[in-house]
């Protein structure tokens, strides 16, 4: 009884450092204006499109109809946010990024002269609220510049189709690359179940100690995506599964948290592969920590939040755990990492580095390539956006994540890339020199991952 008070107690602790981290309607209204010809700034991606021809002093052709007004000089994008529910830690930080990223460009000139202005709403992380949300935002913006949660945004992902409008998943599930999936939808990064080959092939490579694995998570997409791909890593790597938890851990319900954390501790796994929020993974941790368990842990990204390091168990958390990552780690010395950190640096929005913010600059390159490829082609209707969107052979991230395509089959488009691998560290969180991630290693590819052929979604969501 006091080991569980007392672990209560840690909890407690912990739930406030977290908690403190932290064709639009159908009718044709396609206008064409003649747009200022101005000086362009140079976009952050590359792409195939050419330009409009025009010459110099001449007025560029632009079709609009929703989110763009020319007259006022405007492009609004929308955001549909958890800023409130279970990610809202994770999710408050992406949409900084945003903010930082768009701030910079329209001080240099935004697109061909035109701001673009964020439209950021709360959905909460509930899927009848995303429904909801988008319903008020598809008459106003010209695309989402991102949709948190996978069940979410294929809750909105008919709609979106059937109203011609792009938007950018916050998530990494592996449907995302499906063609009969994502005709209206920019993937981006390493899904879960392939980032699960990457990061258990990258321990099994380089430890020579782990045999045995345990595998816990949530249910739904995220959960079973992840542990799909955990599940097709350990046999790859020759690894023993000692206990599947697949999708048992039901979010926040502390009796399934304890039943994970003493299957771990009954398993005595040489690692855990773990797939849930931040202060569920605190919770199956702290516990099989407290109940004698000594094992490696790694996981799905959005497991883990820095704010762990400033929590009761940030010394064996930093221990004993590796990460991956979709982005760039703030430790990194890549050029648009670089450039990234010195605008976070310069707006003052975070109170210490968190790599995360940096998924918010990854978002809005992706978007800014849509929107200058769109003007190019002298059409930024909401179909236009899409169009220019699936169009983009290159969006070049200068270091900020793997580079993305749209064009050619899934396999062409599948990120295989894992842009970091890394440990917590401690020391670096406290002093804010990086972010709490010492690198192990940068755009890593399993043996795996390298060879894997994608034929759809590891776990298959229905709408």
């Amino acid at each position: 009884m006091k080991a569980k008070s007392k672990w209560m107690a840690i909890l407690l602790v912990l739930g406030l450092i977290i908690a403190a981290c932290g064709d639009g309607g159908g009718e044709d209204d396609t206008t064409t204006t003649a747009a200022p010809a101005v000086d362009t700034t140079e976009a952050p991606t590359e792409t195939t499109e050419a330009p409009t021809e025009t010459t110099e002093g001449e007025m560029a052709e632009i079709a609009t109809d929703v989110g763009v007004d020319l007259d006022a000089g405007t492009i609004s994008v929308g955001l549909l946010s958890d800023l409130t529910g279970p990610f809202s830690p994770l999710v408050q930080v992406i949409v900084a990024g945003h903010d930082v990223y768009w701030e910079n460009v329209n001080a240099a000139g935004g697109i061909n002269g035109l701001e673009v202005v964020l439209n950021t709403v709360d959905t909460a992380y509930e899927v009848p609220n995303h429904v909801q949300r988008y319903e008020e935002l598809k008459d106003e913006v010209v695309a989402l510049g991102h949709s948190t949660g996978s069940p979410h945004t294929v809750a909105i992902n008919n709609d979106l189709q059937a109203d011609g409008i792009l938007a950018i998943p916050l998530t990494w599930y592996s449907g995302w690359t499906d063609p009969e999936i994502n005709s209206n939808l920019l993937h981006h990064g390493i899904n879960y179940c392939v980032e699960a080959h990457n990061v258990i092939g990258y321990i099994s490579e380089t430890m020579d100690d782990i045999s045995t694995i345990a595998i816990v998570t949530w249910p739904g997409d995220y959960g079973l995506d992840g542990a799909i791909g955990a599940v097709q890593a350990a046999e790859a790597a020759g690894l023993e599964i000692v206990y599947d938890g697949s999708g048992t851990v039901i979010p926040g319900d502390e009796s399934t948290l304890t039943e994970a954390a003493n299957a771990v501790v009954g398993s005595g796994a040489d690692m855990v592969y773990v797939v849930t929020n931040p202060t569920d993974f605190a919770s199956i941790f702290g516990q099989a920590i407290a109940g004698g368990y000594e094992g490696l842990w790694t996981g799905a990204g959005p497991s883990w939040n820095p704010a762990l390091l400033g929590s009761p168990i940030a010394e064996p958390v930093a221990a004993s755990t590796i990460w991956s990552g979709y982005y760039g780690s703030w430790s990194s010395d890549a050029p648009g990492v670089a450039d990234a950190k010195e605008q976070v640096e310069a707006a003052g929005v975070l109170e210490r580095p968190n790599s995360a913010i940096l998924e918010g600059f990854v978002e809005a390159m992706i978007m800014h390539a849509a929107l200058e490829a769109a003007y190019q082609a002298g059409d930024m209707t909401q179909a236009g956006v899409l169009a220019a969107a699936k169009s983009l052979e290159n969006v070049d991230l200068n270091g900020l994540g793997p580079n993305e395509t749209y064009v050619g089959d899934a396999n062409t488009q599948l990120q295989r890339v894992s842009a970091s691998i890394f440990q917590p560290d401690l020391e670096g969180f406290t002093s804010g020199e990086n972010g709490g991630e010492t690198l192990l290693v940068e755009n890593y590819t399993s043996g795996l991952t390298a060879d894997y052929d994608f034929t759809g979604a590891c776990f298959v969501l229905e709408n």
